[in-house]
């Protein structure tokens, strides 16, 4: 029994490690991108709206094609007769009203009608404001997974950094601990140091918490589910490396380029067309039908013809006003847009132009964070030395350690901003890939 139990467990401990196994994800920067763009919430819903746009337009289209319908009546007089008097003072013959029933079969063709030309056309424009839509989506979906990415970098660069300084120091306090017995070591200077360690193990604790919740983040704008376990093959200092940042400060702005400046252009074009839609319902609208009945019940006398075919013009003569009011109000949307697009053309200009000072004042801050980093080390290396020594108060070390953090952690922020400057700017540029 004993044996089963140990097989059991074992057994069960395989299943566990092999599902933990599928649930694991090692993806880079680019993986990460190319995964949301197939399972992102957002980017699934701008898919269906491609969809939707798609079948809008054949169903303008099919406004304007052939229509086949059928149907069928029955009627009866119930027993009503027609009187007729053939002469003068002669009695009326009574001619019973019997019941009748036919089947019909419809078929219209629409031949002109100006709105159904302007509708189709503005189903096209709209299927490209939706193709335009899912770009944005595309580029926000992007820009949130970068962004979450480096997040779960900077995190555990950070959690890294804070694990390395707490074993130095725990290490450092067990060493300090034979000597503050022996009185080489004043005990206050023990107990300081105590009390950072515990300091630094709640930091610590924090951090950890700081990364999974990038991490969740991250599975989150991936559409990843919630227990997946992820592991970033990228770097930061890859990351940092990247020649597109040099690259990126060389380009020149086209507005061409911009999501926003390409969608306002393409409301313009849609309030353009609004226009013509407007104008089209002054034109008159030709269609023509074709007529098949087929009486199921027929009447003793009956003079209808089994098939006809015919046209039917509908001209519009007077509206008070109204259309020519429609249209006005029309044209006046179209000089909205057209100003609206004049000012989203300005902003840019100045966000772009924002965007490049941030990107290049982040990278000099960069730079000095780096330089101020290694000075850093090198200081607090040489002031843990002398207090190993005895020749440093724990006070001092502590000063020297909180110095350090402060100095990583500005770097960390620095990287931070580069990355989030760069981000922007590719976003703005419309050349995140």
């Amino acid at each position: 029994m004993n044996a089963r139990k140990i097989l059991f467990i074992f057994l069960s401990f395989l299943m566990t490690s092999s599902l933990l196994a599928q649930t694991e994800m090692s993806i880079s920067l680019k993986q990460a991108r190319d995964y949301a763009i197939e399972h992102n919430r957002s980017m699934i819903n701008s898919d269906y709206a491609v969809d939707k746009s798609r079948l809008a337009l054949k169903e303008a289209i099919a406004n304007g094609l052939p229509q086949l319908n059928a149907s069928a009546d029955y009627t009866n007089a119930l027993g009503a007769k027609i009187s007729i008097r053939f002469m003068e003072g002669a009695p009326p013959t009574e001619i019973d009203i019997k019941p009748q029933s036919n089947f019909y079969l419809n078929l219209n063709q629409l031949i002109f009608n100006g709105n159904y030309i302007v509708g189709i056309q503005l189903a096209k424009l709209s299927q490209e404001m939706s193709l335009l839509n899912k770009e944005k989506t595309e580029n926000e979906v992007i820009s949130n997974v970068t962004d979450a990415y480096h997040m779960v970098l900077l995190s555990e660069k950070l959690l890294e950094i804070l694990n390395q300084n707490v074993d130095n120091l725990r290490s450092l306090y067990e060493k300090t601990v034979p000597a503050a017995r022996v009185g080489v070591i004043e005990q206050t200077n023990l107990d300081q140091l105590f009390v950072q360690v515990n300091s630094l193990q709640n930091m610590q604790s924090s951090a950890e918490r700081q990364a999974e919740l990038a991490k969740n983040l991250l599975r989150l704008q991936l559409g990843a589910d919630i227990n997946t376990q992820l592991v970033l093959t990228d770097s930061l200092e890859q990351l940092l490396n990247d020649a597109a940042i040099e690259n990126l400060m060389m380009k020149n702005f086209d507005l061409s380029g911009n999501i926003d400046f390409r969608m306002i252009e393409q409301q313009e074009a849609l309030t353009s067309k609004m226009i013509d839609l407007k104008r089209a319902s002054y034109l008159p609208t030709l269609a023509g039908f074709y007529r098949y009945t087929y009486k199921l019940i027929k009447p003793d006398f009956d003079m209808s013809p089994a098939n006809m075919v015919g046209l039917q013009l509908n001209i519009p003569l007077f509206s008070s006003g109204l259309r020519a009011a429609q249209t006005k109000q029309a044209r006046i949307d179209l000089l909205t847009v057209k100003n609206n697009k004049q000012q989203v053309a300005d902003q840019l200009r100045t966000h772009e132009k924002q965007l490049r000072f941030n990107l290049s004042n982040a990278l000099e801050n960069h730079e000095n964070q780096k330089e101020s980093i290694e000075v850093s080390r090198r200081v607090y290396a040489n002031l843990k030395l002398k207090y190993e020594q005895g020749l440093l108060s724990g006070l001092d070390l502590i000063n020297a350690d909180n110095n350090y953090l402060k100095a990583e952690s500005d770097y960390i922020n620095s990287t931070m901003q580069v990355l989030s400057a760069r981000l922007q700017l590719e976003k703005l540029y419309g050349t995140i890939q």
